[in-house]
């Protein structure tokens, strides 16, 4: 009987999902409180604005800088462990072998089943290197642009969330006009994002919703209440 081929369809794009949460939840909350905070201490929207852009351009170069340097800590880490697996497997190969086994037996591979594949890898040192890091050490080779992206796309998701909250501000004179709308739209925003975290996370959507209103929705209301108390 003909039989519909299998096709899995696993998820591959985990680190760009992570620096897009990093940058739009920043993005959300940050602005946010700023623009709520002034707005308990000022009248002038106009005011607001331009602080509220200040602060998503610094914090978007900012949280762009940071993710390029953890990206690029990640690159150096990997390549300084792999070359030390490659001096332990031309020093110590009889040690790394018996890593090797060590590992095996961890998936239920008997002594006699795992020595063939020991005595495998020992012949392809460049595999057996792969392997180490692979199982041993559980760290995958980086994307070499890896920096440059995990950067660019923190600072733009930074950008678009930062520019939610801001934007009710272009269109009303009043803080405490500019204020409600605000809320009204990152609060859907913060919404909106959290269900499609929860898509990508594995969270149920109504959990990624109520976590991301209740983090931006407390931010906002310390700077508030911080702002209306100082002036």
């Amino acid at each position: 009987m003909p039989q519909t081929p299998h096709v899995e369809h696993h998820f591959t794009a985990s680190h760009v999902v992570r620096d897009i949460v990093i940058g739009m939840s920043d993005g959300l909350t940050v602005p946010f409180a700023l623009a709520a905070g002034l707005s308990g201490a000022v009248e002038s929207s106009g005011i607001i604005l331009t602080a509220g852009l200040a602060e998503v351009a610094a914090g978007s170069v900012a949280m762009g800088l940071g993710g390029y340097l953890a990206a690029r800590g990640d690159a150096e880490h990997f390549h300084a462990e792999r070359l030390r697996e490659e001096r332990e497997i031309r020093e110590v190969p009889e040690r790394e072998a018996e890593e090797v086994a060590h590992v095996l037996k961890q998936y239920g591979l008997m002594e006699e089943e795992s020595a063939p594949v020991v005595a495998a890898l020992r012949a392809r040192p460049n595999d057996w290197v792969d392997f180490m890091m692979r199982f041993e050490l559980g760290l995958e080779a980086p994307d070499p642009r890896r920096a440059q992206k995990s950067a660019a796309t923190i600072a733009g998701a930074y950008i678009a969330g930062g520019m939610i909250p801001l934007a009710p501000y272009v269109s009303v004179s009043s803080a405490g006009e500019g204020l409600l709308y605000s809320v009204m739209s990152t609060a859907l925003a913060l919404a909106v994002f959290g269900i499609v975290k929860g898509k990508f996370t594995g969270t149920r959507p109504l959990r990624g919703a109520l976590q991301t209103l209740l983090v931006g929705g407390l931010a906002a209301s310390v700077a508030f209440v911080i702002a209306r108390a100082i002036s």
